[in-house]
């Protein structure tokens, strides 16, 4: 994930209290396919896969250690915490992540997740759409989520060849914030449409990011399918450094959503 760049104009906005009104779901939207993580024991692996360890910033502390994953009381939990139980592996912190690749995909709809995030300084936890084809950036990133160490907002932002090649990111603008209540559950959500992608944090509009006319390349890769990724990620260029101390740190996922019209 890129360094959000636009941070200082998007807290001076929050700052300024410029905020969208409320809006609800349309009618017209229909509920298509649900997941509310009452499987005992794991999650539907019919549904979602670990996600495997990389060189990014957010992922370069992911596992498959058990003890990163949990189900309980209906509700997935990924965790972050400190290494102490496998040698072999160099690092320091570990993280538990899940994706449907090559699972479920999503297009035209509407996604909402509902979670409760835990903070601490450090902690990145994320959710997020990558395409199922095509490389990173042309195919494009869609961050539905992303909180840092213990912040009582959240950040929604796109990335594609137009944003991080070419440096456009206020033609039009590529990220919005909002606030959450940092010790309950918050639901957010994308609306996917072939020329625009809207954004919302407890049902409030946080902001839109549509296809404009341009000469310029990738500036709307949206209308395609992706796939989904839940991730408790620590540490960064971003987030910072990791405290130790603070962890272990979860998030709880309630339920995720898809909606069509």
């Amino acid at each position: 994930m890129e360094k959000k760049k636009w941070i200082v104009v998007a807290m001076a906005a929050l700052g300024s209290g410029i905020f969208f009104s409320c809006q609800t779901k349309p009618k017209e939207w229909q509920l298509v396919w649900e997941e509310n993580f009452e499987q005992q024991g794991s999650f539907d692996r019919s549904v979602w896969s670990k996600i495997p360890r990389g060189t990014a910033d957010w992922n370069r502390h992911m596992s498959d250690f058990d003890s990163c994953y949990a189900m309980r009381d209906g509700h997935l939990v990924l965790r972050g915490l400190v290494n102490h139980s496998l040698p072999q592996d160099t690092s320091p912190v570990l993280t538990g992540g899940v994706y449907s690749k090559g699972k479920r995909l999503f297009s035209n709809g509407r996604i909402e997740i509902k979670a409760r995030l835990h903070g601490a300084r450090g902690a990145w936890p994320a959710f997020w759409l990558l395409p199922e084809r095509g490389k990173w950036p042309k195919g494009g990133e869609i961050d539905i989520m992303e909180r840092l160490n213990n912040d009582s907002i959240a950040y929604q932002t796109v990335h594609s060849y137009y944003t991080h090649v070419l440096g456009f990111k206020d033609n039009p603008k590529q990220g919005g914030i909002g606030r959450i209540d940092p010790n309950d559950y918050n639901v957010y959500a994308v609306e996917l449409y072939p020329d625009s992608l809207s954004f919302y944090i407890n049902r409030e509009h946080t902001f839109t990011y549509p296809r404009i006319e341009t000469d310029e390349k990738g500036q709307f890769p949206f209308n395609q399918s992706y796939y989904l990724l839940l991730d408790m990620q620590l540490g960064g260029s971003w987030v910072g450094k990791v405290y130790p101390e603070d962890l272990p740190v979860e998030m709880e996922i309630d339920w995720v959503r898809f909606y069509q019209k």
